[in-house]
């Protein structure tokens, strides 16, 4: 992804930068005398609403702190916050994603929360998704699962039905794909594919193979060919749009994607983002475990923080910002709020006191993960280079369904510039 591969440079300067640089420690005080924390995050015009009510809520109960929201779409999120952080002025509180997390963490980024922050109601099995070498760094603002989305009506009215997602294989994805598109009008594919990092993860997991392995790529040449090999009969067998029509659906974003716009059957997508599929939609969406290998001893299938909530190291104002975070984990006001926007909340009792009040996209979110529960991987920090990933992935995947270079040579390449990513 161009935003974090720049972020990753970015970042670099930043300890030559901070150490020359006076700054103002990302915080100040206002012209009447209240403290001022800026708080940076990426999203949707919805997900802004929603947080400028959470910060509404929060200033009325500490009328001392005024929280500036600094808010940019996804694209542009990762590059306008590591020149930030580069010069010196991080925002006091920071939005950031596990494959950012070692190596901010690692540049001396952010604030250690051990003991800052009221961890007492989390879910214990989640707060070491933001640990780096033993020190809890960030804190997950909601879990999710990656998974497929369907979209019933669309499959049925192509003469098909639902899969059974607990015994369902790659081979019978790729061929009920195949099937709901020669039985649609001809706008209707059966699936839409991605080159999401959660996917090869998944279907590495399910071959016995991890995706780090002691600071190195643990996935081999052989999974990587065989994960390109289901685009490549999913193109063939028309189960999906061809690469050139696929790279611009996915540049088009989320409210375009094929099942968000009803032109898919099948999509593949994380919980937390089923709300506003579905929204997009207007129709019912259902999330169902992604399909498995033959002899797959497990699911693949993971519990990942959505995003995390992270304090700068040169903030002025520690205790401020550890009770904006604290906020926003622990008050039932807030997740009541934000809901299930960036994952479920992993407070038991936020979570309980807003469970009736979840639209039913969220609901469905709910009892999806809880019933796959006992079948999750533990998430894995990735190591510094992580951030760069995607970018990496998508690119020699894209020269794979395009034809431009060979499975084999593909492999060889990635490996080795994912492995040069993380040596750094």
């Amino acid at each position: 992804m161009r935003s974090l591969k720049t972020a990753a440079l970015l970042a670099a300067a930043a300890l030559t930068l901070t150490a020359c640089g006076s700054g103002d420690g990302g915080g100040d005080a206002a012209s009447d005398g209240k403290t001022k924390l800026r708080f940076s995050y990426w999203g949707s015009d919805s997900r802004q609403k929603m947080t400028e009510q959470a910060i509404a809520a929060f200033e009325k109960k500490n009328p001392t702190i005024d929280v500036v929201g600094e808010f940019s779409d996804w694209p542009s999120y990762y590059e306008s916050l590591a020149t930030k952080v580069a010069a010196n002025d991080a925002p006091d509180v920071m939005t950031l994603e596990i494959r950012g997390l070692s190596e901010y963490a690692g540049r001396g980024a952010l604030a250690d929360l051990t003991g800052k922050v009221n961890t007492a109601d989390l879910d214990q099995g989640v707060l070491p998704a933001g640990q780096v070498d033993g020190k809890q760094y960030a804190i997950p603002t909601g879990v999710n699962v990656f998974a497929m989305l369907a979209n019933k009506a669309t499959i049925e009215k192509a003469g098909e039905k639902m899969p059974d997602d607990k015994t369902w294989t790659w081979d019978e994805y790729i061929e009920l794909s195949s099937k709901i598109t020669k039985g649609g009008d001809g706008s209707v594919y059966g699936t839409e594919y991605t080159f999401n990092p959660a996917y090869l993860t998944i279907f590495a997991a399910q071959r016995g193979e991890s995706f780090y392995n002691n600071g190195k790529i643990g996935i081999t040449p052989e999974t990587l060919k065989a994960w390109w090999a289901n685009f490549d009969k999913l193109i063939k067998e028309k189960g999906s749009p061809d690469a050139a029509k696929m790279a611009e659906t996915a540049a088009a974003g989320q409210e375009q994607s094929l099942i968000a716009t009803n032109k898919g059957g099948f999509g593949m997508w994380w919980t937390n983002q089923l709300g506003a599929m579905a929204k997009s939609s207007g129709q019912e969406l259902t999330l169902l475990r992604l399909p498995k290998t033959p002899d797959a001893q497990k699911s693949g299938l993971f519990l990942q923080p959505a995003m995390h909530w992270t304090i700068s190291s040169k903030t002025e104002h520690p205790a401020e910002a550890q009770k904006f975070v604290d906020f926003l984990l622990n008050d039932p006001e807030a997740g009541a709020i934000l809901l299930s926007d960036r994952g479920l909340p992993i407070n038991s009792k936020v979570l309980a006191a807003i469970k009736d009040k979840l639209p039913p996209a969220d609901t469905q979110s709910l009892e999806f993960i809880e019933s796959i529960k006992s079948d999750l991987d533990a998430v894995v920090v990735p190591p510094k280079g992580g951030g760069k990933m995607e970018d990496i992935i998508r690119r020699y995947s894209e020269a794979v369904t395009s034809g431009q270079q060979t499975p084999d040579e593909a492999a060889t390449k990635l490996l080795e510039e994912a492995n040069a990513a993380i040596a750094g």
